[in-house]
C-alpha cells in the first residue's frame, strides 16, 4: 500500500522540528492521483507505522476519511480531533498531522492529489479545500447515508481496476469523488463559493499561490520564490495578491508564518528556539524580533499567556 512507501523516509527523524513533507506515491498500477481504501485495511497493513511511536508529517495531497463506526483520533495542526460515526476528517495539503492508534474506528479512506479535480469543480469546492476549512465535517443528517453509500461505491470502483477500460474506470472514480465532495460542501459551517467573475483567472492564480504557500511557507519566504513556482513574474503575483486581499505577497507569507508560530507556541507548547528552526529562521533572535514586532509580545510571553490555568 502506498502509505508505507511514502513515509519510509521519515524513519529516524526525531524532534518537533522534523515535520517532513511527503508526495503522493501510490502502489504500482494505481492510476491518476487517487487511491481509496478503508481505515481498517490501512491499520492492518501498517501495524508498526505511523503510530508506534507517533510521528508527525505533512503531505502534498488530501486525506479524507469518513468514519462509520467507533471514533478516530487524529492530530491536525497539533490539535487532537475526534471523529465519530457520520463525520469526516479532512487533512488538506500542508497540514501537520499525526496518527493515533485506530481503536474500533472503521470507515472509508480516500487519498487524492489536488489536480484530480476538474478546474470547474475545484472552484466550486474551494471552501472545502482551503487550508482554513474545518478539519472535521459534520454533514447534515439527511446526507449521512448518501455520503457513506457513495464512498462505498467509490471504493468498489477503485477495486475494480481492469474490469473496464482505464479511462472509463478513472472517469467513474473521479465522478464519484466529485459527487461526494460536492455533497460534503453542504455541511454546516461551509460558506458557498461566490459566483465567477471577470477576475476568475486572477482568482485561480491567487488560489494556486495559497496552495503553494501552505506547502512551502516554512522554507520559502520571498515573493520571487512563489512567482517561480507559479511560472509568473513577481509583479504579476504581487498584483494578484493585492487585488484579492489588499496585501502584498511578503505580508501574506509573514502572516502565515506568524499563524504557525502562534499555533506551535500556544496549543502545541513548543519552545521558541524549536519554532524558529521549524519556520526557517537562521537565528532565534530574528524570530523573536519577527514575533514581537507583529504581536507586541515576545514568544515566551505569548506562550505564557496561552498556558492553561488551573484553579
Amino acid at each position: 500500500m502506498m502509505v508505507g512507501k511514502r513515509h519510509s523516509g521519515s524513519r529516524g527523524q526525531a524532534g518537533p522540528a522534523a515535520v517532513p513533507l511527503y508526495g503522493f506515491e501510490p502502489p504500482v498500477g494505481t492510476p491518476y492521483g487517487l487511491e481509496v481504501s478503508t481505515v481498517e485495511d490501512f491499520f492492518v497493513q501498517h501495524d508498526d507505522w505511523p503510530w508506534n511511536p507517533p510521528r508527525p508529517g505533512r503531505a502534498t495531497f488530501h486525506y479524507l476519511i469518513g468514519v462509520t463506526e467507533g471514533e478516530l483520533l487524529h492530530d491536525v495542526d497539533h490539535v487532537t480531533r475526534t471523529v465519530g460515526p457520520g463525520q469526516w476528517l479532512w487533512v488538506r495539503p500542508g497540514h501537520a498531522q499525526c496518527w493515533h492508534p485506530p481503536g474500533a474506528a472503521r470507515g472509508t479512506f480516500i487519498l487524492f492529489e489536488p489536480d484530480v479535480l476538474r478546474p470547474d469543480l475545484a472552484r466550486l469546492l474551494a471552501p472545502l479545500t482551503t487550508h482554513e476549512a474545518p478539519a472535521v465535517l459534520s454533514p447534515h443528517p439527511d446526507d449521512t447515508a448518501w455520503l457513506q453509500q457513495t464512498a462505498l461505491q467509490l471504493l468498489d470502483e477503485h477495486r475494480a481496476l481492469g474490469r473496464r477500460p482505464l479511462d472509463v474506470h478513472h472517469a467513474l472514480r473521479r465522478s464519484l469523488l466529485e459527487s461526494l465532495l460536492l455533497r460534503l460542501a453542504n455541511s454546516p459551517g461551509i460558506v458557498p463559493v461566490a459566483a465567477p467573475t471577470a477576475g476568475t483567472g486572477r482568482a485561480d492564480r491567487y488560489g494556486r499561490f495559497l496552495d503553494a504557500l501552505e506547502l512551502h511557507f516554512r522554507e520559502l519566504h520571498q515573493a520571487a520564490d512563489y512567482a517561480e513556482l507559479l511560472g509568473c513574474s513577481v509583479r504579476t503575483l504581487s498584483r494578484t495578491a493585492r487585488q484579492a486581499t489588499g496585501k502584498g505577497v511578503r505580508e501574506l507569507i509573514d502572516e502565515r508564518r506568524l499563524l504557525e508560530a502562534r499555533r506551535l507556541l500556544g496549543g502545541a507548547r513548543w519552545d521558541a528556539r524549536t519554532v524558529a528552526v521549524h519556520l526557517g529562521f537562521t537565528d532565534p533572535a530574528n524570530f523573536g524580533r519577527f514575533f514581537r514586532d507583529r504581536t507586541g509580545l515576545t514568544p515566551a510571553a505569548f506562550a505564557a499567556s496561552e498556558a492553561p490555568t488551573h484553579p
